[in-house]
């Protein structure tokens, strides 16, 4: 058991850094409760451990010390890596004694930092038994990268600002949705994966996955009843889930044999969207795309700036199309999408484009009115 009575830990300055560097954005800026403010350092077994929460999402850091005297303290989060960072030695000595202040040692640089007791920091969460399964680091940030970005962000309908997770007949599933596009995206998980369940993640614990995800390690999910861990190197992440029902999203997504397929080079699709978006106002925020033999024009136009035209080749051959998009929205997916060319289905001005590249993602964005 840990004695918070003293502490006495030598550690790596480079390494604390990156390491706090990759969790101390958990910390909420002005938090309701003071302890959420801290970060708590706990020195045992030589290693360092350090933890922070915001009571939604939990994460802890561990790296090798030498640990002279085993004890906690609780320090605050910001001022504590602003201070880290700012030092210039390759180690320091973190030293506290029972009056809760924290003395570091950094060379011939001595600071003294006010702290709190363990006992008033919230304790993190168990990590008794759950379901849990393995991938690639590389593979799971992908998915999160390529899904997260079409999440809401404070909607009014709290469940579009998670990203759905779901496991089913061996696939791990995760859909982002803002009611404007849609991102979804699938991959085979091992075979002893016979579960299934359905989540959703929040956002801010998504974009927080992310950040620890090293691409060279293999990543570690579990699943329990009400929340999901993350275990990846030296860092584990917790987080609650939304409550709630996400939307029936597949009926949004339309049907591949009804649409008609144009397949279109992506930068160069990217690079007449930045041009004819110029051309758009807040109250006429839309590109229109006429699609014909061979060629898709663009055509955007505002009374008070005036009005762009411009044209590419296209491989497609049949009726004439003719759709309206949001062109930030449509660049915002275009980024995500993989590969040189990609496909874009369509079936009519009304109802959704579905858009596809080089991996087992997709994406639909919705269709704005005609004028």
């Amino acid at each position: 058991m840990i004695s918070t009575a003293t502490m006495k830990a030598t550690i790596s300055r480079k390494q604390l850094v990156e390491l706090i560097g990759r969790i101390q954005s958990v910390v909420a800026p002005k938090p309701a409760i003071p302890a959420l403010g801290n970060l708590l350092i706990e020195a045992a077994n030589d290693e360092l451990i350090i933890s922070v929460t915001d009571l939604t999402i939990s994460m802890r850091i561990f790296m090798d010390a030498t640990v002279d005297a085993e004890g906690a303290i609780a320090l605050p989060a910001r001022r504590s890596f602003q201070l880290l960072r700012e030092l210039t030695t390759s180690d320091l000595t973190i030293e506290c004694g029972a009056a809760e202040i924290a003395h570091i040692h950094a060379g011939s640089s001595q600071f003294k930092m006010n702290g709190m007791h363990k006992s008033e920091f919230p304790d993190f969460p168990d990590m008794g038994e759950g379901k849990a399964f393995c991938l690639k680091s590389k593979e799971l940030h992908e998915m999160l990268s390529k899904t997260s970005f079409a999440c809401a962000r404070d909607d009014s309908r709290h469940v579009l600002n998670g990203l759905l997770m779901e496991i089913a007949n061996g696939n791990l599933t995760f859909i982002g949705t803002d009611g404007k596009r849609l991102a979804k995206i699938f991959a085979p998980l091992p075979d002893s994966t016979d579960f299934t369940t359905k989540m959703i993640l929040p956002l801010k614990a998504v974009e927080e996955m992310n950040k620890i995800l090293d691409l060279d390690e293999e990543a570690k999910l579990t699943i329990y009843d009400d929340r999901v861990a993350l275990e990846v190197g030296h860092a584990t992440l917790i987080t609650k889930l939304i409550a709630g029902d996400f939307p029936d999203v597949e009926r949004v997504i339309p049907a591949q044999d009804q649409a008609k397929k144009i397949i279109l080079h992506r930068e160069e699709l990217m690079t007449l969207l930045r041009q004819t978006a110029l051309f758009t106002s807040d109250t006429v925020n839309s590109v229109r795309l006429h699609f014909s033999d061979g060629e898709v024009e663009l055509f955007a136009a505002s009374g008070e700036i005036g009005e762009g035209k411009v044209s590419m080749p296209a491989d497609y051959h049949g009726e004439k199309i003719e759709v309206a998009f949001n062109p930030h929205v449509l660049l915002n997916i275009l980024r995500h999408l993989s590969g040189e060319t990609f496909t874009f289905s369509l079936i009519d001005a009304f109802n959704p484009g579905l858009l596809t590249g080089k991996s087992n993602a997709l994406f639909v964005v919705m269709p704005m009115r005609l004028n």
